[in-house]
C-alpha cells in the first residue's frame, strides 16, 4: 500500500529499529502521522546555513563552518539571526520502499524559529531519500526572537510514506463533495487553496506583527508570557493591511480547515507570482485536525507570513496557501485532538502555546 504511515506503524518501525534513538523514543513523540525530534545536547554555531551534498557528511561539513559549540545541557539561548546546527536524539535505518519528509512545528513557526533538517549526503532540506541510514541534524536560525533551548525539545517533526500519497485535484474534488474540507466554496487547484481572513466577525483584530527587540522566549514556559511584550496587535476595519519588508506576522486563514481520519495533508507555499510575500513554517496537518469526531467542526489555519523585498498589500479573501492531502496507509489509532496533546485544535487567530490568552 501507499500512503502516509501511521501511528501504528511507526511504532512498529521504531521495535524494528528502523527508527533508532538514544535515549529511546518515549510514547508521546508519537503523533497521528509524524514523529516528533528532540533536540541532543550540542549546538554548533556556524557561519551561514548549508547542506551536506552528495557523498558528503554533515560532521564534515561543520569542521569547515563551525565557529564555536554550544553545550545545550543546562540550558542555552540560541541568538536571535544566528545559525545552529544541532545533532537530534533520533536516527534512521529506513528500508528502501520509505522515504521522509520533515517540517517545523506548530508552535516553532509561530514563533519564527528557522527549523530544517539535514542529513549526510543530503541534497534538499527536510527531504530524506528512501533507505537512508544515518544521522540527523536540525539546522535552527531565530528569526524574530532568541529563544532559551534545552536537550529534548522538540522543534521538527517527521513524515514517512510509502510511495506517492498526493491525492490529485479529481480526487480532492470528490472528497471534499463526500466530507467537505472547509467550511464554504473550496478552492482546489493543485491542492485545496486558502486564504486570509482580514474581516472578522467581530472586532478589528486581524493579526499580529513581531515586535523588533524583545526579551528571550523560555521554550518550557507555557502560558507564560504577554503577548504585549512580544508582539504588536494589528487591526483593520476596512479589509486589508500592508505588510512591511522583513517583518513577520501571524494571521489567520478565512477558512475552518476539516482533515478526515483516512488523510493527512501539508501546507504548501503559494506561488511567488501573487505577492512579496511567504506563507508557509510550520506545514503538517495531522490527520483528525478539525473533525468532527475529534471535538471540532473545522479548525482555523494560522498563517506563518513573511514579507520580502517591497511592501505589500494583502486583502481579505486574497488566495495565500494551499493544503495538499495525501493519503493515510491505514487510519491512525490516535487522532489529532482525541486524548493526545493537541494545542490548537478548533483554533482561531492564535499565538504558540507559550503565550498567555491576551
Amino acid at each position: 500500500m501507499t500512503g502516509v504511515i501511521p501511528s501504528q506503524t511507526l511504532r512498529k518501525m521504531i521495535d524494528d529499529g528502523q527508527i533508532g534513538a538514544d535515549p529511546a523514543i518515549p510514547a508521546d513523540q508519537v503523533q497521528p502521522a509524524s514523529l516528533d525530534l528532540r533536540l541532543g545536547t550540542t549546538a554548533y554555531r556556524v557561519r551561514a546555513s548549508f547542506l551536506a551534498g552528495e557523498g558528503a557528511s554533515v560532521a564534515e561539513r561543520l569542521s569547515r563552518f563551525e565557529m564555536h559549540r554550544v553545550d545545550l545541557s543546562a540550558g542555552a539561548v540560541l541568538e536571535k539571526g544566528c545559525v545552529y546546527v544541532v545533532p537530534l536524539m533520533e536516527h534512521l535505518d529506513l528500508p528502501s520502499g520509505i522515504h521522509a519528509v520533515a517540517n517545523a512545528k506548530s508552535s516553532t513557526g509561530r514563533l519564527d524559529i528557522l527549523t530544517r533538517l539535514i542529513t549526510d549526503g543530503g541534497v534538499e532540506f527536510d527531504r530524506i531519500q528512501p533507505g537512508y541510514s544515518g544521522p540527523l541534524y536540525a539546522e535552527i536560525c531565530p528569526l524574530s526572537f532568541s529563544v532559551l533551548v534545552r536537550p529534548g525539545m522538540r522543534l521538527n517533526q517527521i513524515r514517512f510514506r510509502e510511495g506517492h500519497a498526493t491525492l490529485p485535484d479529481c480526487d480532492l474534488r470528490a472528497l471534499h463533495t463526500a466530507t467537505p474540507l472547509v467550511d464554504g466554496p473550496a478552492v482546489i487547484d493543485a491542492g485545496l487553496g486558502f486564504s486570509v481572513d482580514l474581516a472578522p466577525r467581530a472586532g478589528t483584530l486581524v493579526g499580529y506583527r513581531a515586535k523588533p527587540h524583545t526579551g528571550v522566549i523560555d521554550l518550557n514556559l507555557i502560558d507564560h508570557y504577554r503577548p504585549a511584550d512580544f508582539w504588536e496587535e494589528l487591526h483593520s476595519s476596512d479589509g486589508r493591511i500592508i505588510l512591511d519588508p522583513g517583518a513577520f506576522y501571524i494571521l489567520v486563514s478565512r477558512e475552518a480547515v476539516h482533515i478526515p481520519p483516512a488523510y493527512a495533508a501539508e501546507m504548501a507555499p503559494y506561488l511567488a507570482m501573487v505577492g512579496e510575500f511567504r506563507v508557509h513554517y510550520a506545514g503538517f496537518f495531522d490527520p483528525g485536525f478539525g473533525h468532527d469526531g475529534a471535538g471540532g467542526r473545522g479548525s482555523r489555519g494560522v498563517l506563518e507570513v513573511r514579507c520580502h523585498e517591497t511592501p505589500f498589500v494583502l486583502e481579505h479573501g486574497q488566495v495565500v496557501g494551499r493544503l495538499v492531502y495525501e493519503h493515510m496507509v491505514t487510519v491512525p489509532d490516535q487522532l489529532y485532538g482525541a486524548g493526545i496533546a493537541s494545542n490548537y485544535q478548533g483554533q482561531g487567530l492564535k499565538l504558540s502555546k507559550h503565550f498567555a490568552a491576551p
